[in-house]
């Protein structure tokens, strides 16, 4: 797909982190871009700076998804992008024994299910609702008609001691990529998932230096965190590269994650 000012995208998780690195990528090329988070304040400043529109979104909402697309399709068009990089996790065992009193107790179900409605229903919800609005439009010269790019996880591979909700979160946006890409294909609705390693978003913003230097070293190379703005080539090259279809990548800098 060619990305110019004929051609608009929603970003979902777009006020921060990864999300913001893809729509300033994307309105850098001329594409309208609609930021979606819940996050008012620098949601409308991404959104203003590059002269798109905010529309204040909770993914696990479906009258406020509706909205949130009712109103960015108002303001710049139908969109034929969606890059859906809303999600949230937390690090709970399944059950675990207190070091204190000896006391049992196990992951609460509504930890577990708040992340899997965030990271996976809410991911799938954007994807139904803005394919449904892609198919009201005729492909493009190239051949696209949409192109809808998936944020998981290397922990939907190699999950770490507490991260079952939010590995199975992610393992689902990677089991769900081929069977959505398939059901599309006739429409000519290209879909693709990118697998982050450990990124330098303000998710590890607050953690202490010693602790981001011991992240990066463990990257087999570059000895680093990833840059937000590096997530964001590879979705561009996914939106932009016409046979990119049906895939999950990595972008991890080769680690495998340990245990803890």
């Amino acid at each position: 797909m060619k990305l110019d000012n004929t051609i608009s995208a929603v970003i979902t998780g777009g006020a921060s982190g990864l999300g913001e690195a893809t729509a300033r990528a994307l309105a850098a090329k001329g594409v309208k871009v609609a930021v979606f988070d819940l996050n008012e304040q620098k949601g409308e400043a991404v959104a203003q700076e590059l002269g798109g529109v905010f529309c204040k979104v909770n993914v696990t909402d479906e009258a406020s998804v509706d909205a949130g697309f009712e109103k960015a399709r108002a303001a710049i068009g139908q969109e034929r992008i969606l890059v859906n990089c809303a999600g949230t996790g937390n690090a709970i065992k399944t059950a675990s024994r207190s070091k204190e009193d000896g006391s049992i107790k196990h992951f609460p179900l509504d930890a577990f299910n708040a992340i899997i409605q965030i990271n996976l229903v809410g991911t799938f919800r954007c994807i139904a609702k803005s394919a449904a609005g892609m198919l009201s439009l005729d492909p493009t010269e190239d051949g696209d008609r949409g192109v809808i790019i998936n944020t998981a996880s290397v922990a939907a591979e190699d999950g770490q001691i507490g991260q079952a909700a939010y590995s199975a979160s992610k393992g689902g946006v990677v089991g769900m990529t081929l069977p959505i890409a398939r059901d599309l294909m006739g429409e000519a609705i290209r879909v693709n998932t990118i697998l982050p390693g450990i990124f330098n978003t303000p998710l590890l913003a607050a953690a202490p230096q010693n602790v981001k230097d011991a992240l990066s070293a463990s990257v087999p190379f570059p000895k680093r965190l990833g840059n937000p703005p590096e997530y964001a080539s590879l979705a561009l090259t996914m939106i932009e590269n016409g046979y990119f279809n049906g895939e999950d990548v990595r972008l991890d800098g080769g680690i495998r994650m340990a245990p803890r």
